[in-house]
């Protein structure tokens, strides 16, 4: 497994060679196809020009410099030697654990990017790492600590997953929304008992077990289907979607009764997933 950051993974005397392997691909966070923008006229890519409107023309690189601005129209500079001498006031190359917490009182709402702590290449680097995950996975435990990249402090969470240490970045406190509002709202409204039983009879009634290997993206499987068919020469008719019919309000009860007999029908019915009409490619007209 191919790694961007090697370093080791310490706390009190305890050193244990680690190497950074991002756990999802690069395009995890957007479409697996990109695009250029393009002149339409001549398909050639456009480019995009630093210009000031001040002085109406473009700048060399060496015209640019970095600001933030404090208030409207002041702004304070930033060299990027100024920079640069803050991101490299720290090279270490370790991942410094500060406290074992249990896992699960680190909300999924902190955690940011994945990756696969992989172990070093001898069997007497390779045990420690061993120990450590055996350890937190039979104590339910996660390891909280920061480390050092590109320049770049990261507080994260070390936690087991089946037979491996896996890393995440987590946020900042400041940047994490707070629910109070929400919470606020919801605490002020009541619940009748016998909607809550309804509730936990549909939730019983569509229990599963997580398969990784159902979560697809329909968007990107009919993406792929558009370019693959244009680069045959084809075109693909869309579509259109029904306009959605507006359901009448109804009484929550009532609904959740209705709710728990169409699971119960469901349970007995293989399911078959809903998928749009496939568009008809048609042959491109050619002059």
């Amino acid at each position: 497994m191919r790694t961007t950051w090697n370093g080791s993974l310490t706390f009190g005397l305890v050193s244990i060679p680690v190497g950074l392997a991002p756990a999802t691909k690069p395009a995890a966070r957007q479409s697996d196809v990109s695009f250029r923008l393009l002149h339409r006229e001549c398909l050639t890519p456009i480019k995009q020009k630093r210009f000031c409107p001040k002085h109406d023309r473009e700048l060399a690189p060496d015209e640019i410099v970095k600001g933030w601005e404090a208030s409207k129209g002041q702004f304070v500079l930033v060299e990027e030697a100024e920079l640069e001498a803050l991101e490299g006031h720290d090279d270490s190359r370790s991942i410094e654990i500060s406290q074992f917490v249990p896992v699960e009182q680190v909300d999924s709402i902190w955690r940011d990017r994945a990756y696969f702590l992989v172990p070093g290449t001898t069997p007497a680097q390779r045990r420690p790492y061993r120990l450590l995950l055996e350890a937190m996975s039979e104590t339910g435990t996660g390891a909280l600590g920061r480390f050092v990249r590109t320049g770049r402090e990261s507080l994260c969470l070390v936690r087991s997953r089946g037979e491996a240490l896996v890393l995440e970045t987590l946020f900042l406190s400041e940047d994490v929304y707070s629910d109070a509002e929400i919470s606020e709202a919801v605490g002020t409204t009541e619940v009748k008992n016998p909607e809550l039983a309804l509730a936990h009879q549909i939730i019983e009634s569509l229990e599963g077990t997580f398969d990784p290997t159902a979560l697809t993206s329909s968007y990107r499987r009919d993406l792929r289907t558009l370019l693959e068919a244009k680069l045959q020469g084809e075109e693909l008719t869309p579509v259109a979607d029904a306009e959605p019919e507006r359901a009448p309000a109804v009484d929550l009860l009532e609904a959740l009764k209705a709710s728990v007999a169409a699971a119960k029908v469901g349970r007995h019915t293989p399911a078959t997933p809903k998928k749009k009409a496939p568009a008809k490619p048609r042959a491109r007209s050619k002059s």
